[in-house]
């Protein structure tokens, strides 16, 4: 079971609260102020002041809090606990090893498209990659994925799905697919159609881990092909330069495809799920109604839940 735990700012209690507050426990574990079961995920916040989410979809759910609590703060929000699953992963680096790898982005922003990517990294281009700079997205600004990643994809193979807001919506509530589903089918999508491709001669085909293996594969059980012998890395874009560059060129395809949205919507659409995407919702549904929401959003968030 994926857990992730950090401390939240004691001004975003009160917001958790009131976000969760449709799936609230009757009984809360000890020591906690506030319980909520929200689908595959478990929300508990405790009088200490740090919040735990347990459960398939733990990180993406933590994510949405931890950029907020980094745009309220202006700092990064550090886990003390990251996955109950005890592995050797941590002594196992595949950095110098040829590789294709997967990454996505989008899953934690209310607007916008999920993008996923693999590439093909051999191991003859590493030390190229790094002094362009390419290294798990998250630790480089927008501006800077901007100016990389047009080269990036130019020197490298790669495959990579946009899965928009309105067969997303499709999915979630005409065949109750979640997330963690969704993910793993359009990761096995780009994986194979990079291996159908391009045929790479790698030594390891790696996927940052955001479920365990077993629960992977059996979303894939009905899926014709399926990449197999692949290995689940927390924070796999450290470990391994096929992630790394498949979450950069995936951020950078994100960033257009947000800028298109923004022209057909004629909003400056805000990016994650904190207060400023609520006072957007609002906005939208006042001006446009909320189905217009159906084609640019993902309407299973909270935050479209608690304002229709």
């Amino acid at each position: 079971m994926n857990c992730v735990v950090f401390k939240l700012d004691e001004r975003l209690h009160e917001k958790l609260i009131k976000f969760y507050k449709n799936y609230e426990l009757e009984k809360k574990p000890p020591y906690s102020k506030f319980a909520a079961k929200n689908y595959d995920v478990a929300i508990t916040l405790y009088e200490s002041g740090k919040v735990m989410f347990q459960g398939i979809g733990a990180d993406i759910e933590a994510s949405i809090w931890q950029s907020m609590q980094s745009k309220l703060t202006g700092m990064p929000t550090e886990n003390t606990v990251k996955s109950k699953e005890k592995s050797k992963e941590d002594n196992d680096f595949y950095v110098y090893y040829s590789s294709i790898g997967s990454d996505e982005t989008g899953c934690g922003d209310f607007f916008g498209p999920v993008v996923v990517v693999a590439t093909y990294i051999n191991k003859n281009k590493i030390n190229e990659l790094t002094k362009l700079g390419i290294k798990d997205s998250k630790k480089i600004t927008d501006s800077k994925i901007l100016e990389i990643a047009p080269q990036l994809m130019q020197d490298i193979p790669y495959t990579f799905y946009v899965l928009c807001n309105k067969d997303f919506n499709d999915l979630v509530l005409n065949k109750n697919y979640n997330m963690v589903q969704i993910k793993a089918i359009l990761h096995n999508k780009v994986l194979m159609d990079l291996h159908n491709k391009y045929q790479p001669d790698y030594k390891h085909a790696v996927i940052d881990k955001f479920v365990n293996e077993k629960k992977y594969f059996s979303y894939l059980k009905d899926d014709e092909t399926t990449l197999r012998n692949i290995k689940f890395y927390t924070k796999g874009e450290s470990k391994c330069m096929s992630v790394a560059a498949a979450s950069v060129i995936a951020r950078y395809i994100f960033l257009k495809e947000m800028d298109k949205l923004n022209k057909i919507s004629g909003y400056n659409l805000h990016k994650g799920a904190g207060i400023e995407v609520d006072n957007q919702i609002r906005q939208i549904i006042e001006e446009k109604g909320k189905d217009y929401l159906y084609d640019i959003a993902k309407i299973f968030f909270a935050n479209y839940k608690k304002l229709t």
